[in-house]
């Protein structure tokens, strides 16, 4: 038995076949044309599919799941990817349900790229074996997802978990979203270097301005740099707190390319965390790195897949 993946996001479509365990057992990957109509977005999934379905373990598929970056809505099956400006309500997984390759009995489980990656946390990394987790993406926006109970919470619509849009700041700037103040608008990686340009940082010649370089700056001594980094984990541990207090956890994981910064994040975010997460039962919770960087997004998507029931057996045609 194999579980199909999907991990669609702005600059990549992959696909992968995973086994029981976790493992990839083949993998297939497209560019993601971004600013493409909708159909020519679809014949690149369309492609993926294609070369993974030509794999002789197809014959043992079992079950699908796609992890798409959001907006999300899982009971109607569509997509509305904020940097995907072709797909908009796109009915994405009768789509890939419609593959003529796909065993009959399929309908593929759609999660958030966010979420997938708490699934593949909390199948394989660092939350697992643990009831009740936070399971967050800190990258050029900021996503989360959580376990609540032992398994995955993903709301009606497949969006709850979205820690990037509470408002930690009442007067701050507005977000694209529609609110203000929001902990992307404040901790993303694109906020952390705009934040540290605004106040004089400049990157090294030949460099790009990135939260990666502001990083490497802080970790030289840049004190404008580790500014920035203090103000996005302020941020963070502010909506952290609020997520504890209202659902109680037992671990907080972060990933994405800005946990990359390591001590640089984790030390001024952990010092936050003891400020605003001060009552009994919400102190102390552990705040600790993703362990899966590679292919999160296509080992969470198979976790969500395995998780989504069993498949439905198809009824013989009537006589």
């Amino acid at each position: 038995m194999v579980y199909g993946a999907l991990d669609i996001g702005g600059t990549k479509i992959a696909g992968a076949l995973v086994d029981p365990e976790g493992r990839l057992v083949a993998r297939a990957q497209r560019p993601t044309p971004a600013h493409e109509p909708a159909e020519a977005l679809m014949g690149a999934v369309t492609a993926v599919l294609d070369e993974l379905s030509a794999h002789p373990a197809w014959a043992s598929l079992d079950r699908v799941g796609i992890a798409c970056a959001g907006p999300v809505d899982t009971a109607a099956g569509t997509v509305s990817p904020v940097n995907i400006a072709g797909w908009r309500a796109f009915p994405l997984v009768e789509r890939v349900r419609a593959h003529p390759r796909m065993p009959a009995g399929i309908r593929p489980a759609l999660v958030g790229d966010a979420v997938a990656m708490t699934a593949a946390e909390h199948w394989l990394g660092a939350a697992r074996g643990v009831d009740n987790a936070l399971c967050m993406v800190v990258s050029t926006g900021v996503g989360g997802g959580l376990v609540l109970g032992g398994r995955l919470h993903t709301g009606p619509s497949g969006n709850a978990g979205h820690i990037g849009h509470i408002s930690v700041d009442l007067d701050g700037e507005p977000c694209p979203c529609g609110g203000r103040g929001c902990v992307e608008g404040l901790a993303s990686g694109t906020a952390i270097a705009a934040r540290a340009l605004a106040a004089g940082w400049t990157p090294p010649p030949g460099t790009a301005a990135t939260a990666a370089a502001v990083a490497d700056a802080a970790r030289a001594g840049d004190a404008t740099a580790r500014a920035a980094y203090d103000r996005a984990a302020q941020a963070l541990a502010a909506g952290i707190a609020a997520t504890i207090t209202l659902v109680e956890l037992d671990v907080v994981v972060v990933g994405g390319g800005v946990a990359q910064a390591g001590d640089t994040l984790f030390a001024p975010l952990r010092r936050w965390l003891g400020a605003y997460a001060v009552l009994g039962f919400a102190r102390d919770v552990p705040v600790v790195p993703a362990e899966l960087a590679l292919d999160a997004g296509l080992i969470g998507a198979a976790a969500a897949a395995a998780h989504a029931g069993p498949r439905p057996v198809p009824h013989a045609p009537a006589s």
